[in-house]
């Protein structure tokens, strides 16, 4: 097993917003690959910081808790909780998900508006907003729609052409629609701070450059990322409107309907989240060693309609923070050491997942939510479909009957064949893990070839390529069942001149298992522990995160976090079995589905 110098990374994982509860596609995206990736990064000896937490300003909310009767604050608090209970069932081993609605990230937000404002890359500009003529409210950009004035695409957002890849206005698209109710919003004149892009795009392209230069990022992404930057123009940074983050200057401070634009709020997160993680630990300045060291890796994961807000808004923060645009600047408390903020290491962006060939959709009831999807099923059922078929760079189709088949077929037939027939082998006819004898060439053969998998497997995740990797890890198996199916050691236990080579087979099969489980650890947390179990370890190969209920560490109401200690996960290498730890007959680690369920699921579904 080749070694690396061990790293402080950054696992930077998008916000679910918190207008409601979300659905299998959002996790798809930036949930299980950011975990796969963290508990990697992790048994392979980096320091990783994992935080994320609930985006909850913005009209969405407004409009989500009006719906329901609720106060916006009443909303978010639920629906908080609710997404904070999915994630940890789906495992996701955060070390900090919190929220945005917390005082410390508040002041963290201000503090980077205060730190780009007077490096004098904020400017006043009088521009159109949009109104709902029947409420009065301002319309996000994003729930505007219509053609797009440059290309022509019909479904353009009042922010960007996801076609074209262009940056837009509302007022700019042809036939502009609310999404919410259909009806064509009213555009009014409004000041606001807008974010000066173009004092910041020398510095943006040098080093997307750079990035593009390093062959790890997605081709998708870096192209995209690139052609924004072709007619970069400044961006609004504030909002009409009364739930958010106060701007924090005299004259905007005091005006109850001037906020922050919540997508300036929640990119911020990732800093707010880690102080806050730093805070938590009692090392206030831990948080540094992800942030201020030039050494460090930041690898942000999201679904690719985020792309643009983390390849060059969030980016373009931090650089006029830093003071590095053409304008120069100062640097403030937050990046007075090292080289200042880091910049993202790489922007880890995955396609869309539809749902039986039909965009999820709440409203027509084309959705699965998390929650559901977990009542009836194991996690690492659904953890494995997202790693070998989901949207990693293209958009994938999920449907139930092809989770079912990969279920089935794959994890029952497959790996949790291997695991229960080694492990029933040797508790019906040894009790206990067999000393090997001789190894022959095929035996050291099949454990070379899962220990070389390590390698491969590791390398694979490292570079973002999850499915390759789970693919390499289940031809492994595929290999370890084949040297079983060759070598019959349920016929050789039964006759006496050849237990003793059925002893060295199924050593040999319970070193490969114990293997093979360490592997697919960061995809199958939940099993990962019930193999490990099974073959008399203690079940923590795998750390699980945790809900906590905290207070704000500045006077504000209590809330839930997710958390975790993943410190006792086990190295990314070949972990000798104990001879003579004692076997029980196991119970399957995974549920066979009947084939019924797809007919059942599609009913729901209407």
């Amino acid at each position: 097993m080749s070694k690396v110098a061990p790293k402080n990374v950054l696992s930077a994982v998008a916000w679910p917003y918190a207008n409601g509860p979300r659905h299998i596609g959002h996790v798809a995206g930036f949930g299980v690959p950011s975990d796969v990736f963290s508990r990697y990064m992790r048994m392979a000896g980096h320091q990783v910081l994992m935080v994320s937490g609930s985006d909850e300003h913005g009209t969405p909310i407004l409009i989500a808790a009006d719906e329901a009767g609720l106060s916006a604050q009443e909303l978010v608090d639920q629906n908080h909780r609710l997404i904070a209970e999915d994630l940890v069932a789906l495992g996701l081993s955060y070390d900090l998900y919190t929220r945005t609605t917390t005082r410390n990230h508040h002041a963290v937000v201000q503090e980077l508006f205060l730190g780009v404002y007077e490096n004098g890359y904020f400017v006043e500009q009088t521009s159109f907003g949009a109104i709902s003529p029947s409420t009065g409210r301002t319309l996000p950009d994003r729930y505007i729609e219509g053609t797009c004035p440059i290309c022509g695409y019909d479904g353009a957002r009042g922010d960007q052409c996801d076609n074209c890849g262009n940056q837009l206005d509302p007022d700019q698209l042809i036939n502009p629609k609310s999404k919410i109710n259909g009806e064509t919003p009213e555009f009014v004149e409004t000041t606001h701070f807008f974010l000066d892009l173009p004092a910041l795009a020398d510095a943006l392209g040098e080093w997307l450059d750079g990035r593009e230069a390093t062959g790890l990022w997605r081709p998708n992404v870096i192209r995209f990322s690139q052609n924004i930057l072709k007619e970069i123009r400044p961006r609004a940074m504030t909002r009409d409107i009364d739930w958010g983050i106060a701007v924090p200057l005299d004259g905007w401070r005091e005006n109850p309907t001037k906020k922050l634009y919540v997508w300036f709020d929640a990119v911020v997160g990732y800093l707010s989240a880690s102080i806050e993680w730093a805070r938590r630990t009692g090392d206030p300045d831990a948080w540094r060693s992800w942030w201020n060291d030039p050494e460090a890796l930041s690898y942000y994961f999201m679904g690719k309609d985020n792309i643009t807000f983390h390849s060059q808004i969030w980016p373009a923060e931090l650089l006029a923070y830093n003071g590095e645009g053409s304008r120069g600047g100062r640097r403030r408390d937050l990046a007075s050491q090292g080289d200042g903020l880091n910049l993202p290491t790489e922007v880890v962006s995955s396609e869309y997942l539809t749902m039986e060939g039909k965009k999820f959709s709440s409203s027509r009831k084309i959705v699965i939510y998390v929650r559901d999807l977990l009542a009836r099923y194991q996690a690492d059922a659904f953890r494995y479909y997202v790693a070998v078929a989901g949207p990693e760079t293209n958009d994938a189709d999920f449907t139930w009957a092809e989770f079912v088949r990969r279920t089935n077929d794959e994890l029952v037939a497959g790996w949790g064949n291997l695991v229960n027939r080694t492990a029933n082998l040797i508790a019906a006819n040894f009790g206990e893990i067999p000393a090997a004898g001789e190894l022959t060439a095929q035996d050291q053969a099949v454990l070379d070839a899962v220990e070389g998998a390590f390698d491969v497997v590791g390398g694979l995740i490292g570079a973002h390529r999850q499915k390759a990797a789970i693919s390499e890890a289940m031809r492994t198996v595929g290999e370890v069942n084949k040297y079983l199916a060759d070598h019959e050691p349920w016929k050789l236990v039964k006759v006496e001149e050849t237990r003793a080579r059925a002893a060295t087979v199924l050593h040999v099969a319970a070193q490969c298992v114990a293997d093979l489980n360490l592997i697919l650890a960061p995809f199958l947390p939940f099993s990962a522990n019930a193999v490990d179990q099974a073959f008399g370890g203690k079940g923590e190969v795998a750390p699980l995160p945790r809900i906590e209920e905290v207070h704000d560490l500045d006077g504000g109401a209590g809330y839930p976090i997710i958390t975790g200690d993943y410190t006792g996960a086990p190295n990314w290498e070949r972990h000798p079995i104990t001879v003579a730890t004692p076997i029980s007959k196991p119970t399957p680690v995974f549920t066979k589905l009947d084939p019924s369920v797809i007919e059942e699921e599609l009913d729901r579904l209407g």
